[in-house]
């Protein structure tokens, strides 16, 4: 079985938003990281090298195939800024309805700026999945 190639570490998450080039993408990192540190109540770690990762759970696939991963996360892309909702969005019809100009895969939301979206129903969105992870998989 493949292991995974996007693992926790211990680098720093201040020096990776840092070196984040675009200000204003860098801003909206640092505004995105508070929110998530509030929703999860979790300190912030890099997970590979350009993903920002708060708490984890532990999953078990049928296959057999387990291992642990984030709760919520974000990185900034050269394109949007991706936000991780793990359990991903059919839950959420009518949060995403008032969310404001974004794009959505299976766990990912990107947004190519916070200001495109209303920032408060992000927090809703971010605080509602992360208290489903701790529902199912316990905090």
């Amino acid at each position: 079985m493949a292991e995974l190639k996007t693992k926790l570490n211990d680098a720093s998450v201040d020096d990776f938003i840092e070196s984040v080039e675009d200000e204003s993408k860098r801003d909206d990192c640092r505004r995105v990281l508070e929110l998530m540190k509030n929703a999860t109540g979790e300190d912030p770690k890099m997970w590979g090298s350009s993903i920002v990762g708060f708490g984890t759970y532990h999953y078990k696939y049928a296959s057999g195939r387990e291992g642990d991963w984030m709760k919520t996360g974000f990185s900034p892309r050269k394109q949007n800024l991706t936000i991780y909702i793990m359990d991903g969005f059919g839950r959420y019809d009518e949060l995403m309805s008032k969310l404001g100009k974004h794009r959505t895969g299976k766990s990912c939301l990107y947004v190519k700026r916070l200001s495109d979206i209303d920032f408060k129903v992000l927090e809703k969105l971010v605080k509602a999945s992360v208290r489903h992870f701790d529902q199912k998989y316990g905090k």
